[in-house]
């Protein structure tokens, strides 16, 4: 829950509330006007912080501090949190083959960032009749991230999507651990 949606003193409206002092210590079940008339006498806050139990229970805390603590905790853990990026390369069934290679590098590179890539094959006018090219050319990309020792998962294996055949290709999880952002 976060900190804007908890009730604080008057704004709580159960009856009843189960109280934890400031100490961690239990004080048991009061009535609301009791409780916040205890925390006004420590000079702190009763905040709701588990408005779903039966009843209630409320802590006495200081809220200002409760708050910053909460949105320091959120930002840390959005600092920490691992963003994965899907990255997209198209090309057409009759691709050359150095052109193949240099793909499959830039494959390998935003593997080695740790991004998904979605690998894309674009038929035009008579090539739809020809779908196993594509297939044959998606395979050659995953022999050759294998060749160069990119560690990879296949997330979504050769699929036709209208006039394109895609796959989904992820990075390992020895390899996305290793690497670190570039800018």
């Amino acid at each position: 829950m976060a900190t804007k949606d908890l009730r604080i003193n008057k704004q709580i409206r159960a009856r009843e509330v189960f109280v934890i002092d400031a100490d961690g210590n239990q004080k048991g079940i009061m009535s609301v006007y009791d409780a916040v008339a205890f925390a006004d006498e420590q000079g702190l806050d009763l905040v709701e912080v588990s408005p779903n139990a039966r009843p209630p229970v409320c802590k006495i805390l200081d809220y200002g501090k409760y708050r910053y603590e909460q949105e320091k905790r959120m930002r840390e853990a959005k600092k920490n949190q691992n963003i994965i990026k899907m990255k997209e390369i198209r090309m057409q069934p009759k691709i050359e083959k150095h052109d193949l290679e240099t793909k499959s590098k830039f494959i390998g590179d935003f593997l080695d960032e740790g991004n998904k890539v979605k690998v894309s094959i674009r038929f035009r006018g008579r090539e739809l009749a020809h779908t196993e090219l594509g297939k044959v050319v998606l395979d050659k990309i995953l022999a050759q991230l294998t060749e160069n020792g990119v560690g990879y998962n296949l997330d979504r294996g050769a699929v036709m999507e209208g006039r394109m055949m895609s796959m989904i290709v992820s990075p390992s999880k020895s390899n996305a651990g290793s690497t670190k952002k570039k800018n």
